[in-house]
């Protein structure tokens, strides 16, 4: 009997790439479009079991959709002169009008359809870890100004978003230069916000100091004469006591 074709589009077709450094969870997509009319099964399986976790690994695709599988590496010792031999298969077969028992279907099943991804583990060159230092310092910068000016939060979430949807694994180059000139130019209003801030401060402490001085001065300007009023009374109550008695 002759092999069917596999009837799912796959995304990537044949590489499933992981890129480093492999001291946390890595994870990859895989997408599986059904360009048919029918209803197609489908199932994920790898040669290490242990090292990765497959969500969803098996389900129903309907006619025309699509499903995204994701892939997660576990944490490992990664070595570069270790050959990597681990592999993948998507295995399918046409949905029955009644599935009922996805085990016993796939038991059973004998028009299976399959396809084979390799993986491939990739460290970060040095571009890339050089753009990911500067990201985090970016994003450490806009969260010290943050808290030192609130008129800063409206630049802040802006040059957050652009972090957060631009990733160093994404972008060419060029394209990360420009993102990074652009934090950089965030950056300096930023400061320059701060820096406001700060003098509108110290102006409204001097001027906070000047008004309780004057008032100061005020009270004791109204307080004189009422005082050489009472040393008088006491001189003229002197001499017309002496010049009585």
């Amino acid at each position: 009997m002759s092999k069917l074709d596999q009837i799912l589009v796959l995304d990537p077709p044949s590489d499933l790439k992981f890129k480093g450094p492999f001291t946390d969870v890595v994870t990859t997509n895989l997408k599986l479009k059904n360009p048919s009319d029918r209803r197609v099964c489908f199932k994920v399986k790898t040669t290490a079991p242990r090292r990765y976790c497959v969500r969803p690994n098996s389900g129903v695709i309907e006619a025309g959709a699509a499903v995204n599988i994701s892939v997660m590496l576990q944490p490992f010792d990664y070595d570069p002169n270790e050959k990597n031999k681990h592999k993948f298969m998507v295995q399918t077969i046409f949905a029955p009008p009644n599935v009922s028992d996805m085990d016993a279907l796939w038991k059973d099943a004998t028009d299976l359809m399959d396809s084979k991804l390799r993986c491939v583990f990739e460290l970060p060159s040095e571009n890339d870890k050089m753009n990911d230092v500067e990201a985090s310092k970016a994003a450490s910068v806009m969260n010290s100004t943050k808290a030192d000016t609130p008129a800063a939060s409206t630049v802040v979430t802006p040059v957050a978003t652009i972090m957060a949807n631009t990733s160093a694994s994404s972008l060419d180059d060029s394209e990360m230069k420009k993102v990074l000139e652009k934090c950089k130019r965030l950056q300096a209003e930023i400061s320059k916000m701060g820096e406001e801030n700060r003098h509108f401060k110290d102006d409204s402490a001097r001027m906070r100091k000047m008004a309780r001085s004057d008032h100061a001065a005020t009270n004791t300007a109204a307080t004189l004469p009422s005082l050489l009023v009472v040393i008088a009374a006491i001189f003229i109550g002197f001499f017309l006591g002496k010049f009585i008695l």
